[in-house]
């Protein structure tokens, strides 16, 4: 995989560039939707292909190893046949899953993340090698490296510690993954919000040499100033002609703060979060659908929005949906959300390749707030 940089904005660090996989070409910077379950939830195979066509979607690895599993997925022959899905498909190690649900599992440098399953408590061992294993089955596009994905702290022996562990799986994890030469292995970096622990993580992980590479453990409750602040200072020990990944993140003006500082890759629950508790995402900002002026409102939620099923309808009738408590208002609105963020993230792409990222950032960064 080859990453090309096209464009570099003159007034900040904000990059677009576009990297080829075996089932498309990603031009970035790109907001992947998250397909947690081989499903974005709440959308339509049909919308997400024919009208939103993002260039790439993100699976997990653990759930997915947990249900369906690697055999299923091997005799589907991959998550793309599975899910029909024809486009490129990230998938994350199971690392964030050692933090989010660090009460199932304990962590043993040689074995790997020991987990009780949250679906039924039976044992499950996730070692680096497993990790990269069942991401084959998947036959996922971008694969990325176990990680211990430390929660938020300032104790630096408990960073220094995922440091290590970290790294040692990341070796691993190369191994297991050998000479693919269609495919891609991403490193992700740890250290919290010190800068010298984040170069160290990246040092280790260049010498290591990765397709790409990731910034984990940022977006786990730190001020979006702090997360910002130790992109600046770290980023530019990246390599430049290699991708760059935030992972979780986040909201528009999450991408849109990280973009400024060089990364490229986005992935967050967000959109379609949001779309199940009725916050829309628009040009005008949020737009929290529960709350009752919306009652009487018969404009359409965007009227520039070019899915002529999503104008179809009215705030009015979106807040009645909401209220009603059905599930047309969740599929709609994270439809909306999803088109949104790909939206936002072409109009990032323009406005870098044509040198107007900075007034584009200064007219949206506080909209988001």
């Amino acid at each position: 995989m080859k990453f090309n940089l096209i464009q570099t904005d003159p007034s900040s660090s904000a990059r677009a560039g576009s990297f080829a996989t075996d089932h498309g070409t990603i031009e970035t910077p790109i907001f992947m939707p998250v397909g947690t379950a081989a499903t974005v939830k709440g959308v339509h195979q049909r919308e997400l292909k024919k009208d939103i066509k993002p260039d790439i979607i993100l699976g997990n690895t653990y759930h997915l190893y947990l249900r369906p599993g690697a055999e299923i997925l091997e005799q589907a022959g991959g998550l793309h046949r599975f899910m029909n899905w024809s486009a490129p498909i990230l998938t994350d190690s199971g690392g964030y899953q050692i933090m989010s649900l660090s009460k199932f599992n304990k962590i043993d440098l040689k074995m790997g993340a020991i987990f009780r399953s949250h679906l039924d408590g039976k044992k499950i061992i996730l070692s680096p090698e497993k990790s990269i294993q069942v991401q084959k089955s998947i036959n996922s596009d971008i694969m990325m490296v176990l990680d211990e994905c430390p929660k938020l702290t300032t104790d630096k022996k408990v960073l220094s510690k995922a440091i290590d562990v970290s790294t040692h799986w990341a070796k691993r994890s190369k191994t297991e993954f050998g000479n693919e030469k269609s495919k891609a292995l991403f490193g992700i970096a740890q250290g919290g919000l010190f800068k010298d622990l984040r170069i160290e993580s990246i040092e280790k992980l260049i010498e290591i040499n990765f397709n790409g590479y990731a910034m984990g453990g940022l977006a786990v409750g730190e001020k979006q100033s702090d997360m910002f602040m130790i992109l600046n200072e770290t980023l530019d020990y990246l390599p430049k002609e290699k991708p760059r990944y935030l992972m979780g993140v986040g909201t528009p003006s999450d991408i849109l703060g990280a973009v400024k500082e060089g990364i490229d890759m986005f992935d967050c629950v967000i959109p379609t979060r949001s779309g199940r508790t009725g916050l829309a995402f628009t040009w005008q900002g949020r737009v929290n659908l529960k709350n009752s002026k919306y009652q009487n409102d018969k404009m359409p939620l965007d009227e520039g929005c070019e899915i002529k099923e999503l104008n179809m309808y009215s705030k009015s009738y979106l807040n009645h949906l909401i209220k009603s408590n059905e599930m047309l208002a969740s599929m709609l609105i994270s439809l909306h959300n999803i088109y949104f963020y790909q939206q936002f993230m072409r109009e990032i792409r323009r406005n870098i390749k044509n040198g107007t990222f900075q007034s584009f950032y200064k007219k949206y960064i506080k909209l988001f707030d």
